[in-house]
């Protein structure tokens, strides 16, 4: 009982504090569809713990916990691209959005442990998360991209941030197993089987392998063997590989 109480107002303080940095954001633009959501959430979240709630449903709140970090975190991120990334301020605010773009996933394996995360937060979600920290790197290093002096001066950071962006979009890829056409499964679109064969389940899964390939594409441009890092070399993701094996998917 201690525990689920103890896990129960972690959730409620992160909830409570998520509501606060809404309203803030809401000052700038009351009218976001996507701050509107969000708020919306957070209200109904209140008051179920206003009313005392049962703890039974923390599944349930994580969930919509989720969404609403999913909200704010969409209407940032886009204040970020409509500024086109600055670069005093980008890298602090990038880290910030990861961490709290990881953070549901951390919550959910801490408050509910005797769950796998993705059966607590579901497939689509967890999927979600992983998207859309792959998918900002991804918009932040095509910015950095069409710096061609900043890349002189920082390749490192640059080859740091597509490594790290095409590990969170290849996780995205690992959350749904691929569909085995011997499975008993009858497909009368042969096309609809190829592309679940190869773990392409949405629209979303297509371009997620589409800017993984660009990602790579671009870190072969630059990656330099001899360079020096801190990173041990086992744990270096092999970018020509990585794209050859994504462009293979995407024409078969």
């Amino acid at each position: 009982m201690a525990d689920d109480y103890r896990r129960s107002v972690e959730l409620e303080r992160r909830i409570f504090e998520l509501d606060n940095k809404c309203a803030t954001l809401r000052t700038e633009k009351p009218d976001d569809d996507y701050l509107q959501n969000a708020s919306s959430i957070l209200d109904k979240l209140k008051t179920h713990y206003r009313h005392g709630g049962e703890s039974s449903s923390l599944p349930k709140l994580l969930q919509d916990y989720t969404q609403v970090v999913l909200d704010i975190t969409f209407y940032e991120e886009n204040r970020l691209v409509d500024q086109e990334f600055p670069e005093d301020t980008s890298p602090f605010k990038i880290q910030q959005l990861l961490q709290d773009l990881t953070e549901p996933e951390v919550l959910a394996g801490r408050l509910v442990p005797a769950q796998e995360v993705q059966s607590v937060l579901g497939l689509e979600l967890l999927e979600c998360l992983y998207w859309r920290r792959g998918a900002l790197l991804y918009m932040y290093c095509h910015t950095l991209h069409q710096r061609k002096q900043w890349i002189k001066k920082n390749k490192a950071t640059f080859l740091k941030c597509l490594q790290e962006g095409v590990r969170y979009l290849m996780r995205m890829l690992q959350v749904r197993n691929s569909v085995k056409l011997n499975d008993g499964v009858v497909f009368h679109d042969s096309a609809t089987a190829n592309f679940l064969a190869e773990g392409i389940f949405s629209d979303t899964h297509l371009l997620t392998m589409m800017y993984i390939g660009e990602m790579c594409f671009w870190a072969v441009k630059y990656e330099d063997c001899s360079m020096d890092t801190t990173e041990r070399k086992e744990d270096r993701l092999h970018f020509r590989d990585i794209g050859t094996q994504i462009l293979h998917k995407c024409h078969s």
